[in-house]
């Protein structure tokens, strides 16, 4: 008797979104509990490589760490780079997510995976949850937790399609009836919208700025239609590469959104190719349904806008789209209604 109270006071049920930029937990009965930035920090002194700091304090470092220092995102595009760094990662998120100080003993774990993730790459995530504690893992693509998580009718025979924005990976999936009728993936992100700010101020200002300035000037200015005249404006600071002093520039609205319009031209043509596969009757539901957005990428200014004029559909942007994958994998372990959505890993 005391022994199997023990058991229930020590096993949780969990469900993990597991990205690029940000790792959510939701513990069964309680909700999201954690909620921090998939970065950790590896320090190696003699040859031996120890684990300096994880998380929020892991990205503090980011660009800022000497040379035994070596902060990093064990996930790329959606999936483990690195396993080895990953379990350790994962292990102490669990920790701190159920409040223990040694890792618990957990009864079943559902992961959230890009739908257009490779057997071996599922098998990365699969090796890492379980090594890190899981008695059982379970697996659900990310567009239909995403669906669940936003709230869509994904248990009934009506065409809902999700886009998922994610920071390595664009998930576009068409849901109805417990199934993905239609699903792909675009590597294209928030990392790659980083990427094209950063490039862009080096190209036209000489000007080397860092991974969280370029995602700073994306969340404040950062739009995917052009604005009339020059915009909004910005101060962004960093190394010039001309002379190597440190130097500070103003960038516009409208040149952010010039250099975001190649990757948000990918995710407009992931959604269109989505269209074309789409089998008529569930294109029907779409004409009333819409498209729902989701994820962090779903935050870009006036992104809802662009894809509505391309695709000639509403366009929604889910109520709290950074947390969507989450609670969706999460109503998976709450609701038995939900379990015929997730597969063995």
């Amino acid at each position: 008797m005391k022994f199997s109270r023990f058991l229930s006071l020590t096993k949780h049920d969990l469900a993990i979104d597991l990205g690029t930029v940000n790792t959510l937990i939701h513990v069964r009965d309680r909700g999201i509990v954690f909620n921090e930035p998939s970065v950790i920090a590896m320090e190696t002194v003699d040859g031996l490589r120890t684990v300096r700091a994880i998380g929020n304090e892991a990205r503090l470092m980011l660009g800022k760490t000497p040379d035994s220092i070596q902060a990093m995102r064990p996930l790329r595009d959606g999936v483990i780079a690195d396993i080895d760094v990953a379990e350790q990662m994962i292990k102490h998120f669990i920790r701190k997510a159920v409040g223990a100080n040694r890792l618990p003993m957990s009864n079943r774990i559902v992961v959230g995976v890009p739908s257009g993730a490779t057997a071996v790459e599922r098998r990365a995530i699969r090796d890492a949850v379980s090594n890190a504690g899981a008695a059982q893992v379970l697996l659900i693509d990310e567009p239909m937790a995403a669906a669940i998580g936003a709230g869509l009718p994904v248990m009934e025979p009506i065409g809902a399609m999700v886009v998922d924005i994610g920071g390595g990976t664009t998930e576009v999936a068409v849901l109805s009836l417990q199934g993905i009728a239609y699903s792909g993936s675009a590597r294209v992100g928030g990392d790659k919208m980083d990427d094209a700010i950063f490039s862009h101020i080096r190209r036209n200002h000489n000007l080397m700025i860092g991974e969280i300035s370029a995602e700073r000037v994306k969340m404040e200015i950062g739009r995917a239609t052009m604005p009339e005249g020059k915009g909004g404006s910005l101060t962004v600071k960093g190394r010039d590469l001309v002379n190597g002093r440190p130097s500070e520039i103003e960038v516009t609205e409208r040149e952010i959104a010039e250099a975001l319009r190649e990757p948000v031209g990918q995710i407009i043509n992931a959604v269109m190719r989505a269209l074309e596969q789409t089998p008529p009757e569930l294109s029907a539901d779409m004409i009333d349904e819409g498209i729902t957005l989701t994820g962090g990428g779903a935050l870009l200014g006036r992104l809802d806008e662009a894809l509505a004029e391309a695709t000639g559909l509403p366009v929604r942007i889910a109520e709290d789209p950074l947390v969507c994958v989450a609670m969706g994998a999460g109503r998976t372990i709450d609701d038995p209604t939900y379990a015929g959505v997730l597969f063995p890993a």
